[in-house]
């Protein structure tokens, strides 16, 4: 694994955590300058993603409807109660995300064969390609992201970040 200098480029959470230790010398930031690092790296995560769905002619929560189907396998169907759980959505906001894709023509609703009340949502062939797609492009943001880290490295981040969302209250 390649070690970190401690003299390398500072960056925004250095300055802020500079800037406490001036005026409250008493604190530790070092929890700061963890999570100040990891919103910061969420919220440009985030963006490159939603950009790369974007070029797809999609949203990052349309996109997470598809992969969620998709990912759901054969024959990609799941009711809309199950989705809303899986991506803690409200009925509500469900109920339009499903309707753009199905005007889309990337899902459809039809009638439950199990429950006369209900419905399923299945993935057409056309969905099905965008969510293969899109999970391929959103992939090669996230590739790029870590292209300056060995796959020790790699590997080492996601278990340390395993552990820390083990661990939240």
């Amino acid at each position: 694994m390649t070690e970190v200098k401690k003299d390398a480029e500072k960056d925004a959470v250095d300055a802020i955590t500079a800037q406490w230790a001036v005026v409250r010398p008493d604190l530790d930031t070092a929890p700061m300058a963890v999570f100040g690092r990891i919103y910061r790296i969420s919220k440009g995560m985030g963006d490159a993603v939603e950009r790369a769905y974007n070029r797809h002619g999609i949203t990052r929560g349309e996109f997470d409807v598809l992969a969620t189907l998709r990912r759901s396998g054969a024959p990609y169907t799941l009711s809309p109660r199950e989705l809303s759980a899986t991506l803690m959505l409200t009925t509500g906001g469900m109920t339009g995300r499903l309707d753009k894709l199905e005007r889309a023509g990337l899902l459809a609703r039809s009638p439950d064969p199990h429950d006369r009340r209900g419905l399923q949502v299945t993935l057409t062939d056309r969905g099905l390609a965008l969510a293969d797609e899109a999970v391929g492009a959103g992939l090669d943001v996230h590739r790029t992201a870590l292209e300056g880290f060995d796959p020790d490295e790699v590997e080492t981040l996601a278990e340390l970040l395993r552990k820390l969302l083990a661990d939240l209250p």
